[in-house]
């Protein structure tokens, strides 16, 4: 069962009297929770309680956890749930699979752009390694003009 059906196959009223509380007619209980409570102060509702002298409150689960001292899977159990361990559908292995295929599609193109970047540096190094020496004015301008070149047709976006 689920904790949904739980809560609907169990009353909070239910719950309360499998401890052995019985609620007055006004649906009042004293509160297990804390000492001195000399007259009912826990109203139980269809579906949960609120405690208006200690401010415990709460739905099955949490009354039942509070009562045994126990986790919410504990209490789960107790009241008829069975946990059951999620199995990945096909759907999520499929959408896993589409991801690393992009991604290596990804990984291909950046390693093509910077192959592309690195022979066009080649060629332009060789160009103009025949006009100027390597570092002068005329290999800085040279350098500018290629960096503006491959920003315009957008092969370092492609990298980035």
């Amino acid at each position: 069962m689920t904790s949904e059906e739980i809560k609907e196959k169990y009353s909070m009223r239910d719950i309360v009297e499998r401890y052995g509380l019985r609620p007055n007619r006004a649906g009042f209980i004293t509160c297990p929770f804390h000492l001195g409570d000399r007259t009912p102060s826990m109203k139980i509702y269809k579906g949960d309680f609120h405690c208006y002298a200690c401010g415990a409150n709460g739905d099955i689960f949490d009354f039942v956890m509070r009562m045994d001292g126990s986790s919410f899977k504990e209490a789960f159990q107790s009241l008829g749930g069975e946990y059951i361990k999620p199995v990945l559908s096909d759907s999520l292995s499929i959408y896993r699979a589409r991801k690393k295929r992009e991604m290596a599609v990804k990984q291909a193109k950046r390693a093509q752009a910077e192959k592309d970047l690195n022979n066009l540096l080649i060629s332009v190094y060789r160009r103009y390694m025949d006009r100027f020496e390597p570092f002068s004015d005329g290999w800085c301008d040279c350098c500018e003009r290629l960096q503006k070149e491959l920003y315009r047709h957008e092969i370092l976006n492609e990298m980035g």
